[in-house]
C-alpha cells in the first residue's frame, strides 16, 4: 500500500518528463499506472471479501501521534477501486481532450498529485494523515479547476471551491483533535464510539467534523461551489464527481459513523442537511441548460441522498448508501466523459441547441444511453437495484417513513427526467447548426464512457460480483446482517415507488420548458447561499483593503509606530495578567557614576527627539549608544561594550554619509503629533523597563548559564563562554547573522556605487 502511494505521487513528479518524451502517447501511457494499481487492489478483493483487514503502519511524528497508518478494508477498497479503475480511463480520456494543450504536463503533474492524494486519504488508518491528505485534495482540485488560468472565471471558480472546503478544512482539524482528546487516540481502527459519544465535547466535535465533510461533498449551504467547479476541463468534472473529491466527505461519514453515529444528533443533522441538499439538487438540475452543470446539480442531489441515508443508520439505508455511490460513480463518470465528447465535437455543451447526434456520434450515444437507464433506476441497470435499496431502506425507516419515503420519490423523478434529458435531447430529432461538423469521438475519448456504461449494465445483471464487496464496505455491519443484492425484488412497494417516480419523472420532462422559465424567474441565484459568499468575500477584500491602507501606508514612522504599540501592549498585558509576579526598584545600590551615567543618556534622548538639526540627532544618539557601551563594561561584559562600541561608530559614520544626500531638514509632524510619539515612547519604554526587571527578579526556569559554563571548555574547548556560545553552541544562528550582515554590505555598496554611476552620468 505505502509502494501504491509513493508510486502516484512519483509520477506526478515524473509527468511533465514524461510528457516531453510521448507526446500525443502521453495519457496512454500514463494510463497503465493506475491501471496497474487498479489490478493490484483488486488482487485484494478476495481477501478482504472473506473479512480479512490489511494494514501497515510507519513511524512519522510519534510525539504529536502522527502515524503513516495504511489500512484496506470493505469501504477502503471500493474507493480505492474507483479512484484506480475510474482514473486509468480518466487519464487515456484526458490525453486525446487535451491532445496538443502546451501544459498537458503540467496538467498530468496536478491530477496524479490528486489521484495519489486521494488514494492516501481513503487508506489513513490515522486521522492526522487523514487530515493531510484531505487538504492536500483541496490544493491540487484548486490547480485542476483553475488549470485554464488565464480565464476569469476559471480563477473564480478555483478560488471560491478552495475557500469553501479549505474552510471547512480547518474545522474538521479542531474536531479531529477533539475526538482524538477524547478517546485517547487518532487511530480510526482504535477509535471507540463508547467514549467518544458520552464526551462531554461530542456536540462540538461532531459539528466540526460535520462542517468539514459537508463542505467537501457540497452539501447545503455549501452545494454552490460545486457547479462553479465546472469551469475545470471535463475530465477534471468527470473525476471529481464520479469517484474522487466531492465523495471524500461522504467516506469520511461512512468511516466515522461506527465511532460518531446512532446518537440523534447526528442521525438529525445528516436526515435533514442530506434531505434539503438532495432535493436542492434535483429542482436545479431541471432549470440547467448546460449539460456540465445539469450534470453537476444531479451529483449535489446524489451527494445529498447518500448522506440522507447515511444519517438513518439502519443497516438496510447503510447498505443502500454503498450501492447507490457505487451505481452513482459509473453512470457519472460516463456521463460526464460523453458531455466532454459532444462539446469537443460540436463547440457546444447547451442541451436547447444540440439535436440528431445519434447518427454522428453512434458510440457516445450508446454510452449515453445506458448511463441514463441507471441514472433513471430503470431495470436491467445497476442504478435500478440501488434505487430498490433505497427504497426499500425509507420504508423501514419507522416513525419517520413518510418523510424518507416522500423525499426519496421527490428526489428520483428529477433524476428520471435528467437521465431522459440526456439521454434524448442530444440525440433525437432533426440535425440542427452547429458551431462545429459533429462526428464521433476518438476511441481514447469513447472507451471510458463505453466501458463505464456497460459496466453498469453487467453488474444489474450480475450483481453478486460486486456483492461481496458492497457488503463489507458497510460501515460497521456484517454481510450476514444484509440482504444479497438481486436485479427483481419481487412485487414490493418499493416497485410501485419506483414505477411512481417513472411516471413522474416522465410528467417532469414533458413540463422541462415550464419549470426552467419558472425556475429562470425565481433567480434562485440571488439570496441563495452564493450571494452570501459573493458579499462575504467582497467584505473580506473591503477589510483587507482597509487595513493595508492603515498599516501599510509607506511611512516608516507608521510602522514603527504599529509595531510599537502592538509589541508594547501584548508585554504590558503579559505583565499585568501576572499579577503574581512583584516587581522591585531597588535604588540604593546605584553607584554615583551609574546615576551620572543614566541621567546623561536620558539627556541625550531628549536632546534627540527635541533637536532641529539632523546632525546633532545623530550625535545625541551616539551618545545614548556609547552609554550603553558603557553600562555593558561596568557590569564585566567587556565583549559587549567593544562590540557596542563598534557599531556605534559604524552607525554615526553611516548616518553622517546618509545625510549629504538627504533634502533639507523638514518639520513634518505637528506639536501634538510629536507630544503624542514622546508619550508612547515614554510608556513604551516603561513596559521595557518592567519587563526586564520582571525578568532579573523572577527566577521562572532554571538558568542555563551553569550548562554553558560547565560544557565550554569539555565540549567545545574553549574557555571564553561567550565566544563559544556563537561559534559552537549557537553556530548556525551565528552563521546566519554573518550572512545577513554580509548580504547588507553587499547591498551598501551596490547602493553607494549606483549613487556614483549616476553622479558620473550627469
Amino acid at each position: 500500500m505505502t509502494v501504491a502511494l509513493l508510486v502516484g505521487f512519483a509520477t506526478a513528479t515524473l509527468a511533465p518528463g514524461i510528457h516531453l518524451v510521448a507526446r500525443r502517447w502521453t495519457g496512454a501511457v500514463l494510463a497503465v499506472v493506475p491501471a496497474a494499481l487498479f489490478v493490484y487492489f483488486m488482487s485484494l478483493l478476495g481477501p478482504v471479501t472473506a473479512g480479512a483487514t490489511l494494514s501497515e503502519q510507519h513511524a512519522w511524528s510519534p510525539r504529536l501521534m502522527l502515524q503513516l497508518s495504511l489500512r484496506v478494508d470493505g469501504l477502503s477498497l471500493l474507493f480505492v477501486l474507483l479512484i484506480t479503475g475510474i482514473g486509468a480511463l480518466v487519464t487515456l480520456y484526458a490525453g486525446r481532450y487535451l491532445e496538443g494543450h502546451p501544459h498537458l504536463g503540467r496538467f498530468f503533474l496536478f491530477f496524479f498529485t490528486f489521484m495519489a492524494s486521494m488514494l492516501g486519504l481513503v487508506l489513513s488508518d490515522n486521522l492526522l494523515a487523514l487530515f493531510i491528505f484531505w487538504e492536500l485534495t483541496s490544493l491540487s482540485s484548486y490547480l485542476l479547476i483553475g488549470f485554464d488560468h488565464t480565464r476569469e472565471t476559471s480563477r473564480a471558480a478555483a478560488l471560491q471551491g478552495l475557500l469553501v472546503t479549505v474552510g471547512g478544512g480547518q474545522a474538521l482539524l479542531l474536531g479531529f483533535l477533539l475526538l482524538g482528546a477524547a478517546t485517547g487516540t487518532f487511530e480510526i481502527s482504535q477509535l471507540s464510539g463508547l467514549s467518544a459519544r458520552e464526551h462531554p465535547l461530542y456536540p462540538g466535535m461532531l459539528l466540526l467534523v460535520l462542517a468539514g465533510a459537508f463542505t467537501k461533498s457540497a452539501q447545503f449551504p455549501f452545494h454552490f461551489w460545486l457547479p462553479g467547479a465546472m469551469a475545470a476541463p471535463t475530465p477534471v468534472s468527470a473525476y471529481l464527481h464520479s469517484a474522487t473529491m466531492v465523495k471524500a466527505g461522504v467516506y469520511l461519514l461512512a468511516r466515522l459513523s461506527p465511532v460518531l453515529g446512532g446518537t440523534a444528533l447526528w442521525g438529525t443533522s445528516l436526515s435533514l442537511v442530506g434531505a434539503i441538499t438532495m432535493l436542492l439538487g434535483a429542482l436545479l438540475a431541471l432549470g440547467e441548460r448546460d449539460l456540465k452543470r445539469v450534470l453537476a446539480y444531479a451529483t449535489v442531489c446524489v451527494l445529498g441522498t447518500l448522506t440522507f441515508l447515511l444519517g438513518m443508520g439502519t443497516p438496510a439505508a447503510l447498505h443502500a448508501a454503498g450501492v447507490f455511490l457505487l451505481a452513482h460513480a459509473l453512470y457519472k463518470g460516463a456521463l460526464f466523459l460523453s458531455a466532454g465528447s459532444i462539446d469537443h465535437a460540436t463547440g457546444t455543451r447547451d442541451l436547447s441547441l444540440l439535436g440528431g447526434l445519434r447518427r454522428a456520434m453512434p458510440v457516445t450515444a450508446t454510452a449515453v444511453g445506458l448511463s441514463a437507464l441507471s441514472m433513471a433506476g430503470l431495470t436491467p441497470a445497476f442504478g435500478f437495484i440501488a434505487k430498490e435499496l433505497v427504497y426499500e431502506a425509507a420504508l423501514q425507516e419507522g416513525p419517520a417513513t413518510w418523510l424518507a419515503t416522500v423525499a426519496s420519490a421527490l428526489t428520483f423523478m428529477p433524476l428520471v427526467a435528467v437521465a431522459a434529458m440526456l439521454a434524448l435531447q442530444p440525440f433525437l430529432g432533426p440535425s440542427r447548426e452547429l458551431p462545429h461538423a459533429p462526428h464521433e469521438a476518438p476511441a481514447g475519448m469513447w472507451l471510458g464512457p463505453l466501458v463505464l456504461s456497460a459496466l453498469g449494465l453487467v453488474l444489474g445483471a450480475q450483481p453478486a460480483l460486486v456483492g461481496g464487496l458492497l457488503a463489507r464496505a458497510s460501515p460497521g455491519l456484517e454481510p450476514s446482517e444484509l440482504a444479497p443484492l438481486k436485479l427483481w425484488h419481487g412485487l414490493t412497494p418499493a416497485l410501485g415507488l419506483s414505477v411512481l417516480s417513472l411516471a413522474g419523472g416522465v410528467g417532469l420532462f414533458l413540463l422541462r420548458d415550464r419549470i426552467r422559465a419558472f425556475l429562470a424567474r425565481l433567480r434562485l441565484g440571488r439570496w441563495g447561499p452564493e450571494r452570501a459568499y459573493t458579499w462575504g468575500l467582497g467584505a473580506m477584500l473591503q477589510v483587507a483593503g482597509f487595513q493595508t491602507r492603515l498599516l501599510q501606508s509607506g511611512y516608516l514612522r507608521r510602522y514603527l509606530l504599529v509595531t510599537i504599540l502592538t509589541i508594547g501592549g501584548l508585554t504590558a498585558y503579559a505583565l499585568v495578567a501576572r499579577s503574581g509576579v512583584r516587581l522591585r526598584l531597588e535604588l540604593s545600590d546605584v553607584e554615583v557614576h551609574e546615576a551620572v551615567l543614566g541621567g546623561l543618556m536620558v539627556l541625550a534622548a531628549l536632546a534627540a527627539a527635541n533637536s532641529r538639526s539632523r546632525l546633532a540627532s545623530v550625535a545625541a544618539m551616539g551618545v545614548v549608544g556609547f552609554g550603553v557601551a558603557l553600562v555593558f563594561l561596568f557590569f564585566g561584559a567587556p565583549d559587549l561594550a567593544l562590540t557596542q562600541s563598534i557599531v556605534e561608530a559604524l552607525t554615526v559614520v553611516v548616518f553622517l554619509l546618509a545625510l549629504f544626500n538627504l533634502p533639507h531638514y523638514q518639520e513634518l509632524s505637528s506639536r501634538s503629533t510629536r507630544a503624542r510619539d514622546l508619550l508612547i515612547s515614554l510608556a513604551f519604554g516603561a513596559v521595557m523597563t518592567g519587563l526586564v526587571l520582571m525578568v532579573t527578579q523572577n527566577q521562572l526556569y532554571p538558568p542555563i548559564s551553569d550548562y554553558f559554563l560547565e560544557n565550554s571548555v569539555p565540549a567545545a574547548h574553549g574557555r571564553n563562554v561567550v565566544n563559544v556560545i556563537l561559534v559552537d553552541f549557537r553556530a548556525l544562528d551565528t552563521l546566519g547573522e554573518i550572512t545577513v550582515l554580509a548580504i547588507s554590505a553587499l547591498g551598501v555598496a551596490a547602493l553607494l556605487k549606483l549613487g556614483h554611476g549616476r553622479e558620473a552620468g550627469r
